[in-house]
């Protein structure tokens, strides 16, 4: 007589690997929903945080098709390591963005001038649902990010507004920013050459100008009269936003240029459109930023 083995199936094991599966599909899909724009960030937070719980839930279910594929011979080893291997991507997601939220400062606006950080044109606004944060930027936030990040600063270059308001809009460009709107790029224009007047005085030797001449005063434009207008006259103020290239993060944009004496100061300040922490990605952009002009600019650096 023919003794025929039957091997037990660990149910624990495939339902494991159907709730991995499922995580892994929610997270794909969530970030291609989110990086095209057809999900809004609270939205795909709330999502990504559910696949994060039932990828969660299937590695204690596969771990336990592993011990009984150890222990009694089990079928559903195959279907324990595939859910293992799909819960993984859902569960680091996660982990990172928590490892990021408690090691950075709790910050969703930066600014390279501490003080008086560049006004918005148009103020950003978004409905924040899930993610509520405080209205205002506080000193003590100014004060939280000198201390997380103190070479986050301002540039002074030893060039004319107008080049370095070029320099300023090619690099944004090649950056990724899309300009929304702007205030005072008329004081950016080139200087218009002085007059002179070249008639002699008759009678004089070598023909010598009657009368010396003197460069007329640069016209400055009128000031802008837009509500909740802040900067002084001679301010150019360019308003952008950007997104991350692989999770889609949005982020509103501010570059203030301001002319003394013989040089051009630029600041920038840059703020996540949603949430209360940015997970340190608004000062990664401002300083990726800054670099990349300097290296535009290269040589007439005043700092």
């Amino acid at each position: 007589m023919t003794i025929r083995y039957v091997r037990p199936v660990s149910h624990a094991a495939s339902i494991a690997e159907r709730l991995g599966f499922v995580a892994l599909v929610m997270l794909v899909v969530v970030f291609l929903l989110h990086r095209f724009g057809q999900l809004a960030t609270p939205d795909a937070v709330a999502l990504v945080l559910f696949a994060a719980v039932l990828a969660a839930l299937a590695v204690p279910l596969a771990l336990i098709g592993l011990v009984r594929l150890w222990q009694v011979g089990a079928l559903g080893g195959v279907a324990a390591v595939k859910a293992l291997l799909f819960a993984a991507l859902p569960l680091a997601v996660v982990a990172l963005g928590a490892e990021r939220y408690m090691t950075r400062p709790l910050l969703y606006d930066v600014s390279t001038d501490l003080i008086d950080a560049p006004a918005w044109i148009d103020a950003p606004s978004a409905p924040q649902r899930l993610l509520p944060r405080p209205a205002v930027v506080t000193p003590a936030d100014r004060e939280a990010q000198l201390i997380a990040y103190p070479g986050l600063t301002g540039r002074r270059y030893e060039g004319a507004l107008d080049r370095v308001y070029e320099a300023v809009l090619k690099v944004a460009k090649t950056s990724g920013f899309v300009i929304r709107t702007s205030r005072g790029k008329e004081y950016a224009l080139p200087e218009f050459l002085p007059q002179r007047q070249e008639e002699a005085e008759p009678g004089l030797a070598g023909g010598l100008p009657q009368v010396v001449p003197v460069p007329l005063p640069r016209p400055l434009p009128e000031p802008s009269q837009s509500a909740g207008e802040t900067e002084p006259p001679g301010t150019v103020r360019i308003q952008a936003e950007t997104r991350t290239l692989l999770l889609g993060l949005s982020f509103d944009i501010m570059i203030r240029l301001r002319e003394e004496a013989e040089t051009t100061l630029v600041d920038i300040r840059v703020a996540s459109r949603y949430g209360p922490h940015d997970l340190g990605l608004s000062a990664a952009i401002a300083e990726a930023y800054l670099h990349a002009l300097d290296a535009e600019l290269l040589g007439i650096s005043a700092d």
